[in-house]
């Protein structure tokens, strides 16, 4: 068996994406998924990251620690915040999903638009990217796209279709003023290929965070 890493879901919807692109890119590793919803709950209730939330996080990274992974991967930018407070504490990598995407929407464009459907994950991706691009002394225009509705479609209605019709509406209503669209949640990569048409760059965090887990796991 190869190394071991652990994924943290606040959602089970990013469960399969982020798994089956594991097992692709690094088929050898074994993987610990820990999921639970109540922290994604928990910070929409409150609608701000709290230290509770945050605390329950650092238990599940030192048991993931404990039980020998190599590496964390951080699979909600909704608790992603809380991830900086916790990687100094560890003696493994502890990586952001969003991180890779949000670097490279930076490097790409100058004006970047950044959709969600969860208040509390749109607005900590916008700030992420404001913080790389301060980082890299770079101005960039980042504006924030809600679309709240299209949550409850796939959450309480269970309808993928209902989701992706709504983004994919407001997506196409907004993009033309930008030079890179980001997709706030890995939940919403499924959205990609329905927009294949649009040429400018889409982003979304699942695809270029398993890739970043994935070449740091081989590095390690």
């Amino acid at each position: 068996m190869g190394r071991k890493v652990a994924v943290i879901h606040t959602t089970a919807v990013t469960y399969e994406g982020i798994n089956s692109r594991l097992k692709a890119l690094a088929p050898d590793a074994e993987v610990m998924n820990i999921v639970d919803d109540s922290l994604l709950n928990d910070v929409k209730r409150e609608g701000k990251l709290t230290k509770e939330v945050t605390r329950r996080l650092m238990t599940y990274a030192f048991e993931a620690q404990d039980w020998g992974a190599k590496l964390i991967l951080n699979a909600c930018s909704s608790v992603g915040e809380g991830v900086d407070v916790i990687r100094p504490l560890l003696t493994i990598p502890y990586l952001k999903i969003d991180e890779p995407m949000a670097r490279t929407a930076v490097e790409r464009g100058d004006k970047i638009a950044v959709y969600g459907t969860v208040k509390t994950t749109l607005e900590p991706s916008a700030r992420l990217i404001r913080r790389i691009a301060e980082s890299a002394e770079k101005d960039v225009a980042v504006d924030s796209y809600l679309a709240s509705d299209a949550f409850e479609a796939l959450t309480a209605e269970k309808n993928q279709d209902k989701h992706n019709q709504i983004l994919e509406a407001l997506i196409r209503d907004t993009q033309e003023q930008y030079d890179v669209l980001v997709l706030a949640q890995a939940s919403m990569s499924v959205l990609i290929p329905c927009l294949s048409d649009i040429s400018k760059p889409i982003l979304s965090s699942m695809d270029s965070g398993v890739e970043a887990a994935a070449a740091a796991l081989k590095e390690l």
